[in-house]
């Protein structure tokens, strides 16, 4: 298809402080949450059984006999998770913050270049080498046009987690404390999904008639996407340390460990792609080759890459 990049409303870096949290835990996925307590199942309808104790024999009826014990425990796991998340808004325990920008990018081959006000950013990355369904091998690069496109990216992150999770292990409640980590990990994600549809309906505005339901979001049902450092389309984490140079995470309050690791922990970042074929795809396995001249690309040598790529050699 022939592509037409979409000129975004506005370029640039922007900061966004004190996300009102009533607005982001309408984004939350609570089957990743409950998968984090390794419930596995579909707990449908749970949100509307939580605050109702009389519905619940006729919800539990609902799953085999043999499926009811984890739906009661992931019932009691939702109750509890919604009473700490009440706590945390009338008493605005939990702050989110976030930064995106937008800048003209185009690829190079695998190389993302980015073109800032003051500076070019590179951003070699991965393709695959074992194909997709589809048959192709997918690069990040083949969802950017090779001149006047745009690219951008985003961090967000939650912060006073610690906090609580201290209090509550002084206070020997190692379950509240494992609770608001886990749920301030959903929370820097549901922060992500939040982000993302004010970038595509707003900020950059390639979809502004989108209308999805959040089912439909999580669904990943909207145009263009936004890998994540770290996950499978963009494996490298060290990535993480160039897009400092257009995110200036400290500015959020996340830092960086040598590691490439965010703190707070319930942090996430990443791109965005507004290219309408874009997908999400894993890279999988690399060879010696790839290595070799991604590592070139990268200006490293190939086994200073090879720590930061283990899991895909």
């Amino acid at each position: 298809m022939t592509y037409i990049p979409f000129k975004p409303n506005q370029t640039g870096t922007f900061y966004i402080q004190d996300i009102p949290l009533k607005e982001i835990a309408q984004f939350i996925d609570w089957r990743f949450y409950f998968l984090a307590w390794r419930l596995t199942g579909q707990f449908a309808g749970i949100e509307k059984v939580h605050d109702c104790p009389s519905c619940e024999a006729g919800w539990l009826q609902g799953f085999d006999e043999k499926d009811r014990p984890k739906a009661r425990e992931a019932l009691k796991l939702f109750r509890d998770t919604q009473e700490m998340l009440r706590d945390v808004l009338e008493n605005d325990l939990l702050k989110v913050h976030a930064v995106y920008a937008i800048y003209p990018a185009h690829a190079e081959g695998d190389n993302l270049v980015i073109e800032t006000e003051n500076e070019t950013v590179i951003l070699p990355v991965l393709r695959q080498q074992k194909p997709s369904a589809d048959g192709f091998c997918y690069s990040l690069a083949d969802f950017l046009s090779d001149e006047n496109d745009y690219l951008g990216a985003f961090a967000n992150t939650v912060t006073g987690t610690e906090e609580m999770a201290q209090k509550f292990e002084q206070e020997n409640d190692v379950y509240k404390s494992i609770l608001v980590k886990t749920l301030s990990d959903r929370l820097a994600e549901a922060t992500a999904e939040w982000l993302h549809r004010k970038v595509r309906k707003e900020f950059w505005g390639y979809a502004p008639d989108e209308n999805l339901s959040t089912e439909e979001m999580l669904k990943t049902q909207y145009k263009g996407i936004r890998p994540a450092v770290g996950y499978p389309s963009l494996p490298d984490q060290s990535v993480i340390f160039e897009l400092d140079k257009l995110l200036h995470y400290h500015k959020t309050g996340i830092s960086l460990t040598e590691n490439g690791a965010m703190y707070p922990n319930a942090s996430v970042s990443g791109l965005y792609f507004a290219h309408p074929l874009s997908r999400y795809f894993m890279i999988g396995k690399i060879d010696e080759n790839q290595l070799a001249d991604y590592a070139l690309r990268k200006g490293k040598n190939p086994e200073e890459m090879r720590k930061w790529l283990a899991a895909n050699i």
